[in-house]
C-alpha cells in the first residue's frame, strides 16, 4: 500500500449539519429550540441570567504588578554539572534543559555546592552565591 492509496475508512467521516437549509434537515429552528433569549441570540460569558453573577459575588482583592520580571532560577548545585573552566551563560543552560527559557532573566542561588572553577553569566546573583562562585575560583559577570 502506498500513500497515494491511503482512504478514510466508510463511515468514518460524516458531513458536517447545514443549519438552516429546510424542514429536512435541522432547518426551521437550526436547533436552538423554539423563542426564549437562546433561540434569539448568545449571552455574554459568566451570564447568569439576571443573578448577580458569581465574578461580581466574590471579592477582589491583591494587585497583580504589570511590569513584575519572571527569573528563571538555577542553584550552584545545578551549575556543578558543567565541566571545570567552562563559561555558563543563559544560553548554555538552556541548551543543557536547565531552565526552559530565560523569560526575563536568570538568577543564580547558592543552594548546593560549587567544586569547579566557573565563569557564570547571569542577570543576577544572590550574594552568597557570588561568593561561593568566586570562592571556588570561578567569576560571576552580571549581564
Amino acid at each position: 500500500m502506498k500513500l497515494n492509496e491511503l482512504k478514510a475508512a466508510k463511515g468514518s467521516r460524516s458531513s458536517r449539519t447545514r443549519l438552516g437549509r429546510g424542514l429536512g434537515s435541522k432547518g426551521k429552528t437550526s436547533g436552538r429550540g423554539q423563542k426564549g433569549q437562546k433561540a434569539r441570540g448568545k449571552t455574554r460569558i459568566g451570564f447568569e441570567g439576571g443573578q448577580m453573577p458569581l465574578y461580581r459575588q466574590i471579592p477582589k482583592r491583591g494587585f497583580t504588578n504589570f511590569n513584575r520580571k519572571v527569573l528563571a532560577i538555577v542553584n550552584l548545585a545545578d551549575l556543578d554539572n558543567f565541566d571545570d573552566g567552562s563559561e555558563v551563560t543563559p544560553d548554555v543552560l538552556i541548551q543543557a534543559g536547565m531552565i526552559k527559557g530565560s523569560n526575563d532573566g536568570v538568577k543564580v542561588l547558592a543552594d548546593g555546592k560549587l567544586t569547579k572553577k566557573l565563569t557564570v553569566k547571569a542577570n543576577k546573583f544572590s550574594k552568597s552565591a557570588e561568593k561561593a562562585i568566586e570562592d571556588a575560583g570561578g567569576k560571576a559577570e552580571v549581564i
